[in-house]
């Protein structure tokens, strides 16, 4: 499903990346640990396509991205890829609905389809009650799983998420790790996670250890 293969990155003279090889299958969800400084957030944006590396290539679908130009590249992100980060990221003058279909607004879609498809994710993570509601009237646990809904409208074939749970408290983490379960299990949707949360690493199909730029080693779920 995903493919890296000798990925390398420098920032001047700091070597940042020293050779990633890693694939990942469809369905998994994969967690990234490290020391801060040990390259994952690099390495997370460099698969996500939101940046490039200095060599090496990254296959997602059959399709290599660095080949794709920087229009083809705009439009394969939307179609395939989303992302959720620490902070919601949400805009602030639009509801919770309005948020997650602007992705399908980019990608072409109608408002009837777009508002559909929106509503239904909503309403899969508990929050159609609070769809006309603007970001500053949810609940932080509340606006992070509106991010992950926002993440999915346009069906996309991988779910990248840095420090997801980052910012919430120990239950709202715990309902969101359980939601990332819960939409592999009922989307078959992939998910890679840049994560310091030892929890929630532990309960990933299979968790890849950084060290300096390195992946060092990794451990697959009992």
């Amino acid at each position: 499903m995903i493919d890296v293969k000798g990925i390398t990155k420098s920032f001047g003279k700091l070597q940042v990346l020293k050779g990633i090889d890693l694939h990942i299958n469809k369905g998994e969800v994969v967690s990234i640990v490290g020391p801060s400084g040990a390259g994952k957030t690099t390495l997370l944006q460099i698969i996500g396509t939101l940046d490039k590396p200095d060599s090496g290539s990254v296959v997602i679908d059959g399709v290599d991205v660095g080949k794709l130009s920087t229009n083809k590249l705009a439009d394969f992100r939307n179609e395939h890829i989303g992302f959720v980060f620490q902070f919601h990221q949400l805009l602030p003058e639009f509801t919770a609905l309005e948020n997650v279909m602007i992705p399908a607004f980019i990608n072409g879609k109608g408002r009837s389809e777009a508002k559909q498809r929106a509503m239904e994710l909503l309403e899969f993570m508990g929050l159609a009650d609070r769809a006309g509601h603007k970001s500053n009237e949810l609940s932080g646990g509340e606006k992070q799983r509106v991010a992950v809904a926002r993440a999915l409208v346009n069906h996309p074939a991988v779910i990248f998420a840095d420090e997801p749970s980052g910012s919430l408290d120990s239950k709202n983490k715990d309902e969101l790790h359980q939601l990332f379960f819960n939409l592999r299990d009922k989307f078959g949707q992939t998910f890679v996670i840049v994560t310091h949360d030892e929890h929630l690493a532990s309960i990933t199909d299979r968790t890849i250890h950084m060290v300096d730029g390195r992946l060092t080693d990794e451990t697959t779920a009992e």
